[in-house]
């Protein structure tokens, strides 16, 4: 799990990262109104929303972990009584 929240963290530090570039690329894309700049804003769009999907499915498998751990400290507090 320590791993996991690890990841999250730098997860969390790339996607902010991303969407800066994404919101700066497409204010360039608006301002150029050219294919490449157009073109270019989707690509750091798809870039963000790939690393959004990555930090979604790493709060899963956390909240998944923690539900099991939970679960397994719950069997044993009722084994021990």
């Amino acid at each position: 799990m320590r791993q996991l929240r690890d990841d999250l963290r730098i997860a969390e530090e790339q996607l902010a990262h991303l969407v800066e570039a994404a919101d700066d690329a497409r204010l360039r894309s608006l301002m150029s109104e050219t294919p490449l700049a157009d073109r270019e804003h989707h690509e750091s769009q798809r870039h963000a929303d790939a690393m959004q999907r990555h930090r979604a499915e790493l709060c899963d498998d956390i909240a998944r972990l923690e539900r099991t751990q939970d679960e397994l400290l719950d069997r044993l507090m009722a084994e021990t009584k």
